[in-house]
């Protein structure tokens, strides 16, 4: 389990895409894919900082 754990935890560094992480998991709600990663509010403010429109 926790090698799971750790490739998720790895592609979402890698690429931000949560959604993806969901699908890879099979998580049927996103917020369970949040817990599971243990995303944070500075995790989704670093990522909205790097995200120029």
């Amino acid at each position: 389990h926790s090698l799971r754990r750790t490739k998720a935890s790895i592609i979402y560094k890698a690429t931000g895409n949560i959604r993806a992480i969901q699908i890879l998991l099979g998580h049927s709600k996103i917020e369970n894919t949040v817990r599971y990663l243990g995303v944070d509010i500075e995790d989704a403010l670093t990522l909205a900082e790097k995200t120029e429109i």
